[in-house]
């Protein structure tokens, strides 16, 4: 039996790349409140076209707070992407600290029925100046 769950073959292979970005105005480090911008590039590398069912975040503050969050397509939309075709959106999450990671993974069905996830690879949600 093949598990079909994590398929990183050629036929199924989306890459996704993120962008953050801090939001001073809507953020208040006087009550804990640090509020990040994220744009995600979602691309189709493969030959199937697939589409983008579900998310999967997991997002830690830096006091070892974890938030999960699961819900169906990103922003209102579930993509269906053909080989060669890109999605990209922008979101955002507050955290109580000025730094923090994001993971996670989009849960995606190719054209030919095969159920496979896209990871999201750990990235750094970072207060400016923080960082030295």
């Amino acid at each position: 039996m093949t598990d079909n769950t994590h398929s990183h073959s050629e036929d199924h292979d989306i890459r996704v790349d993120v962008e953050t970005a801090y939001v001073p105005e809507q953020s208040d480090p006087d009550q804990s409140r640090y509020v990040f911008a994220y744009t995600v590039t979602i691309r189709n590398e493969g030959r199937v076209p697939a589409k983008l069912l579900t998310r999967h975040w997991v997002i830690n503050d830096s006091n070892g707070k974890v938030q999960e969050v699961r819900g169906e397509g990103v922003v209102g939309e579930q993509p269906h992407l053909k080989p060669g075709e890109g999605f990209q959106y922008t979101s955002g999450t507050m955290i109580e600290t000025p730094v923090g990671t994001m993971q996670g993974s989009y849960q995606m069905r190719g054209d030919d029925g095969v159920d496979f996830d896209a990871e999201i690879p750990p990235f750094m949600l970072s207060m400016p100046r923080v960082l030295h």
